[in-house]
């Protein structure tokens, strides 16, 4: 009998995972990660006291240990709480610093569930690994989930082919609703549980009052970017992201007013009005740090710059550093520095990287 040990989140797709595990015959071993620690996290920062620092994720295990108790699996609990800070929230941290809006989910599958968490599977002896994300695996090839909604590829984008060796999706062919009834038919304590949307691991909180714990918070002018003048203040460059309009705290004009850029150095805010101001748009990027799980050396595919945005058309040059210029003649909104731009055909994941900088015609965006 195969041995698959599979991640326990404490949620229902992970839970789900695993009935479906054990229906096809696999000897199944739950493992939960613990990887955000407040006292250990204040030590490394040398924070002695944090605000509003509650995490849920004992609660988390508590449900992950509850589901393995009812399907009779052993459940083991590791923690990589200083490799999730060395390798996920130091970089999450980095990028904020340097105004872009870092996706920290994309850097923990890469260094801590499909890297770390494999090493401690294999020395419980697993042949596979398991996890509850919305993808599959065939041929070698990663391919989206049947779920389109809920297809989480872009979070995939940065593993290698070899990481997704061995690698099981037990969910991956099953649309959410299936997933929450067979978890209600196996009477399953995270069957009605809400879905996670907080920083990986780290989990939902008041973001601004988070932060803060971390990054000094430097508030500064909000200016019209077409008109010049200054419409407001913000709270600090780290706390918005490009097409951003809740938040702005305009009065009455919040909802007329999207964010457009950044000046690190001025410390400004802009800000532009009507969501299809020009200032939104770009016709292409550069994009560094890129990873290739396809062989196939390709020039056109869509790619998505954004998680549940819909596919765009680009073109791809190969720049002689290793970055890519990628480019979509037709315009796309709110493409982000920091942000990952993934690539497909059809329905198979290619790879990706992070968007590093944003040009229109041939121009790298001076506010951005």
């Amino acid at each position: 009998m195969k041995k698959v040990v599979i991640g326990m989140s404490g949620g229902v797709d992970s839970s789900v995972a695993a009935i479906i595990l054990k229906q096809q015959g696999y000897d199944v071993i739950g493992l939960f990660m613990r990887n955000w620690d407040s006292s250990i996290n204040n030590d490394i920062l040398g924070n002695p006291t944090l605000q509003n620092d509650i995490c849920p994720q004992e609660q988390d295990y508590n449900d992950a240990l509850a589901v393995c108790q009812k399907l009779e699996i052993p459940l083991y609990r590791v923690d990589f709480v200083k490799e999730y800070w060395d390798y996920v929230f130091t970089y999450f941290l980095d990028e904020l610093k340097k105004g872009r809006t870092p996706n920290p989910d994309i850097m923990c599958n890469k260094y801590i569930k499909f890297d770390m968490f494999v090493k401690k599977a294999q020395e419980l002896g697993a042949d596979y690994i398991a996890t509850g994300h919305y993808a599959r695996i065939k041929d070698g090839k990663l391919l989206r989930g049947i779920d389109s909604n809920k297809d989480q590829t872009y979070f995939l984008s940065q593993l290698s082919k070899q990481q997704l060796k061995n690698v099981l999706f037990p969910i991956g062919d099953l649309e959410k609703s299936e997933v929450r009834k067979i978890a209600v038919e196996y009477d399953l304590i995270t069957a009605k549980k809400k879905d996670s949307t907080g920083i990986c691991f780290i989990g939902e909180r008041n973001f601004t009052n988070f932060l803060k714990n971390y990054l000094p918070n430097i508030p500064g002018k909000m200016i019209n970017i077409e008109t010049g003048k200054e419409i407001g203040d913000h709270i600090g460059l780290m706390y918005y992201t490009i097409g951003q309009r809740r938040g702005l705290n305009l009065g009455g004009n919040s909802d007329r007013f999207f964010a457009v850029g950044k000046d690190l150095e001025k410390n400004i805010l802009y800000v532009a009005e009507g969501e299809e101001n020009s200032y939104l748009y770009s016709d292409s990027c550069i994009v560094e740090m890129v990873n290739w799980i396809s062989d196939e050396k390709i020039s056109d595919a869509t790619a998505k710059f954004r998680y549940r945005q819909p596919d765009n058309d680009v073109h791809i040059t190969y720049l002689e550093n290793g970055e890519l210029l990628v480019s979509y003649p037709q315009m796309v909104k709110a493409v982000t520095p920091g942000q990952a731009c993934v690539f497909y055909d059809k329905e198979v994941c290619l790879g990706g990287g992070i968007i590093k900088e944003v040009r229109k015609n041939g121009e790298k965006l001076w506010y951005l």
